[in-house]
C-alpha cells in the first residue's frame, strides 16, 4: 500500500516508548494546527468522470476547539460557511439562506463533497482525549525514521473509528500518513502528508491527499496556500459565532 517509499527497521521498542505516544500525537496536533491562525486552502475532489477545486479561508482557535470555514470560490458555493464549536458542527447555506446544525447521523457524510467528512472537521481535539496510544513500531518513510502510533477507542468513546494510526517523523513530530480503520479492521481511507516545508516560520505538511481505498479513482487533494500563526489583530470572538455565518 505504501509502494517503495516505505521501510521497516528492526529498532526495539523503547520502554518509554509508550508513555510517550500521547505527548507525541499532542505534539503533532498542535504542528498542523497551532493555538490559533488564520490560514487559506484549495481543495481539489477528483472523481473518475470529473474534478473540482474550491478555495477557502479557515480561522482556527484550537485553545478552544473552535473552528470557522468560508468558502470563497467557485462562485456556486461562495459564502458557504461552516462553524466548529467543541463537537457541534452547523453551517450556513447561500442557496437556502439558512443555518443549519449538522446531527450527529450526518457526521459521515462528505464535507463539501470531498473525501474528508463532517467528522474529520470536528474530531480531531478527541484523538487526544478519547482514545488510547500505543507505538507499535519504528519504520522509515523516504528515509525517514517514523513511528508508528495506535489509536484504540476508549469504551464508550463518541468516535466512529476502530482505530486509527498515524506514522509520525520521529524527529519532529510531524505526520507523514494516518489510516482510518473500521470496527470490522478494513482499512477505509489512507491519508497522506505531503510536501513538507516551513510556513510562516513554521515546518509542516502543506499538501494532504485523502484516498478512500475502497473508491478506486477518487482522491481529494488540501493544500494549504498562506498561513498565519500570529495573526494581527487577533481574531476576534465574534468569528466563532453563528450570527458570522451568513455573509
Amino acid at each position: 500500500m505504501w509502494g517503495s517509499g516505505r521501510e521497516r527497521y528492526l529498532a526495539p521498542l523503547q520502554a518509554n516508548d509508550a508513555l510517550g505516544a500521547r505527548e507525541r500525537i499532542e505534539k503533532m496536533i498542535h504542528k498542523l494546527r497551532g493555538h490559533v491562525n488564520v490560514s487559506e486552502y484549495a481543495m481539489t475532489v477528483t472523481r473518475p468522470t470529473w474534478t473540482r477545486t474550491l478555495k477557502m479561508k479557515v480561522w482556527d482557535d484550537r485553545t478552544d476547539s473552535r473552528v470557522f470555514v468560508r468558502i470563497l470560490e467557485p462562485a456556486k458555493e461562495a459564502g458557504t460557511s461552516f462553524l466548529r464549536i467543541s463537537y457541534n458542527l452547523w453551517n450556513y447555506l447561500p442557496s437556502v439562506e439558512k443555518v443549519m446544525k449538522i446531527p450527529p447521523s450526518m457526521m459521515l457524510q462528505p464535507w463539501m463533497g470531498s473525501d474528508f467528512t463532517n467528522d474529520d472537521l470536528v474530531k480531531e481535539s478527541s484523538y487526544i482525549d478519547d482514545y488510547t496510544h500505543e507505538i507499535t513500531g519504528h519504520e522509515t518513510v523516504d528515509g525517514q525514521p517514523v513511528l508508528k502510533i495506535e489509536l484504540t477507542p476508549k469504551p464508550n468513546a463518541p468516535v466512529v473509528w476502530g482505530k486509527v494510526i498515524y506514522w509520525v517523523r520521529e524527529k519532529d513530530d510531524i505526520p507523514v500518513r494516518q489510516h482510518f480503520i473500521d470496527e470490522k479492521r478494513k482499512l477505509i481511507k489512507d491519508l497522506k502528508f505531503l510536501d513538507i516545508k516551513k510556513m510562516d516560520g513554521v515546518l509542516l505538511p502543506t499538501r494532504w491527499e485523502m484516498i478512500p481505498v475502497l473508491k478506486e479513482g477518487s482522491k481529494t487533494v488540501l493544500e494549504l496556500g498562506a498561513i498565519d500563526f500570529d495573526p494581527s489583530p487577533p481574531v476576534p470572538d465574534s468569528v466563532f459565532t453563528e450570527k458570522n455565518l451568513r455573509p
